[in-house]
């Protein structure tokens, strides 16, 4: 792990703090090592935001400034992870120190290789199944243009490096947007609306009144700000697992996340069902799309009156949800 390799190298004389502030970009909670009272974190992942605020930290979603050194932590994205290194690298400048680290199953080997033909200097420490890497900035600065690619789909939709399906529409809301629930209207909420391609299939029925995208990764969100262009949109950076608006909705649509690593996690898809009954009223509905082999039938029976499977096609399945369960949403939450 990133906590482990890190303190290991600090301990033990590899790798030390240089004078100066320190970037850390994207670490996970609670990562130790980072010097004191000199460090500024940048994170949009809202859930590891929160953890790091419960700890004192003071967190940004954007870097601003310059720094001597940046720490960045490999996503698991690989266009992602090499967006992140070309910050770093613009951020900290000629003669800066640049720390990587990461799982291998995060990709962290195909980093490395790109790191050691940006940098200089490099030494890399193998340890807990990752590698942790430190080198200087050039003079003159490497080409980063190749790094941060323009991230537009090929229909014209404005995607995000951290977040889900960049680059391209989604098979799974493409076909979630073909079968919306019937008479749209009302208050909608979007759960996980990524850069909002859901929120704007719905914001066509003029019968909707106010569309909350709900998206935990900040990037996405933005991304969500330029495609949905309309008065009815609101923009809330937040946890699904914990959001509560004061209030409950007429629909709620959702193509929820599955996996925060490489192997699939059908308890978060679990997680944003229950999150949507809770905040469904009585008469509201649910628009779910998921993938054809996850198990969502148990606990979509657990928290709706109904759930009608709607068609499966590409590899998904819709249903749409009634009569929420506030008992059974509310044991899980």
């Amino acid at each position: 792990m990133t906590a482990q390799r890190l303190r290991l190298a600090l301990d033990a004389g590899l790798l030390e703090w240089p004078d100066g502030p320190v970037l850390a970009l994207r670490p996970p909670p609670g990562l130790e090592g980072l010097p004191e009272d000199r460090f500024q974190i940048v994170h949009g992942f809202r859930p590891d935001v929160t953890a790091w605020e419960r700890r004192g930290a003071l967190v940004q979603p954007q870097a601003e400034g310059a720094f001597a050194t940046a720490l960045v932590c490999v996503p698991r994205a690989k266009d992602h992870a090499r967006a992140l290194l070309a910050e770093a690298i613009g951020r900290v400048g000629p003669g800066g120190l640049i720390v990587l680290d990461g799982q291998k199953t995060d990709g962290v080997d195909s980093l490395v290789k790109l790191a050691k033909s940006l940098l200089t200097g490099v030494e890399v420490y193998a340890k807990a199944h990752g590698k942790l890497l430190w080198g200087r900035v050039p003079d003159p600065l490497p080409d980063l243009a190749p790094l941060t690619p323009p991230l537009t789909s090929p229909e014209g939709w404005v995607t995000a490096r951290a977040g889900f399906s960049a680059g391209a529409v989604d098979a799974g809301s493409a076909l979630l947007a073909a079968h919306l629930p019937a008479r749209l209207q009302g208050d909608v909420l979007d759960l996980g609306a990524g850069w909002g391609y859901l929120a704007k299939a719905a914001l066509a029925s003029g019968q909707v009144t106010g569309m909350d995208l709900v998206e935990a990764e900040f990037d996405a969100l933005e991304a969500a700000r330029r495609n949905v262009d309309d008065p009815r949109a609101r923009f809330l950076w937040e946890d699904a697992a914990v959001f509560a608006p004061g209030k409950r909705y007429d629909a709620i649509l959702c193509n929820p996340p599955f996996h925060t690593s490489r192997k699939a996690d059908p308890a978060i898809g679990q997680m944003f069902l229950r999150t949507a009954a809770r905040l469904l009223k009585p008469s509201g509905v649910l628009g779910l799309v998921a993938n054809r082999h996850l198990p969502y039938e148990h606990t979509l029976a657990e928290c709706f009156g109904e759930a009608q499977p709607v068609t499966e096609a590409q590899g998904y399945k819709i249903f749409h949800a009634r009569k929420p369960r506030q008992t059974g949403a509310a044991r899980a939450s």
